[in-house]
């Protein structure tokens, strides 16, 4: 694990060391916090209790997922809630998982409202909060679910639909890219399966995904390349229903 003298240049190509279990922080909206999942309290808390068995890899996983967080709440929050958590007391993670981004795409009001955080000002902060996760540890990204347009508006006034979720995500890859940064693009993903198949594992609330989703979102990073390393020592094995 990193300290707080971590020289602030590092990036991810710093190599981290596999010998003892890792400190991770996932820091995020609901698609972090689990919000839809009662049974397994969303992938985050799924993946958690994966490596709480003994023949798991061991890593300490911190679920800092906030419901309705857009990128600037997050950004706020990106060093001051871990500095004081547990193992990671006056430390930087080893690993910190970012997905944030959906609730900034929703337009206000009605279907042709303003985005909730203006495209330009989005733009601008994805790309600090990324620095600035960098300067700290490696990172991962992980994209946003689509949602079920039909569905909306979300709360009576939130219209979140698949073009707006385009661009905003669209944004956040090309950032991450630049930066190296590994990027799951879910929303590409599942929009690949088609409508039927995305329906299946959302809620009825059209935003959030179901028990299902979520279960296939873990099944998602799992079988992710830039994720393997880090669940390298695990056999922790995933059942899909």
């Amino acid at each position: 694990m990193q300290t707080l003298e971590a020289d602030s240049s590092m990036h991810l190509s710093v190599v981290t060391r596999r010998s003892q279990p890792l400190r991770i922080v996932a820091l995020g909206d609901s698609l972090i916090y689990g919000f839809g999942d009662p049974d397994g309290g969303g992938w985050i808390e799924r993946l958690r209790r994966g490596w709480m068995l003994s023949d798991s890899a061991g890593h300490v996983l911190y679920n800092l997922g906030v419901r309705g967080d857009r990128i600037q709440q997050v950004a706020e929050r990106l060093e001051v809630e871990f500095r004081h958590r547990g193992e990671l007391r006056n430390q930087v993670p080893d690993l910190i998982i970012l997905s944030v981004g959906v609730n900034d795409s929703a337009r206000l009001g009605r279907l042709d409202g303003r985005n909730y955080t203006d495209f330009a000002v989005f733009e601008s902060q994805i790309a600090s909060l990324l620095d600035r996760a960098q300067q700290l540890c490696p990172v991962l990204f992980i994209g946003m679910v689509p949602v079920d347009e039909a569905k909306m508006p979300f709360l009576d006034c939130l219209y979140y639909n698949h073009s707006d979720q385009y661009r905003y995500k669209e944004a956040t890859r090309v950032a991450c890219t630049a930066r190296r940064i590994p990027y799951l693009d879910i929303f590409q993903k599942w929009m690949d399966h088609g409508e039927t198949w995305r329906l299946k594992r959302l809620s009825q609330d059209g935003l959030h995904p179901n028990t299902l989703g979520y279960q296939t979102l873990l099944e998602d990073v799992m079988n992710w390349e830039a994720f393997a390393s880090y669940n390298c020592n695990s056999s922790y094995q995933l059942t899909l229903s």
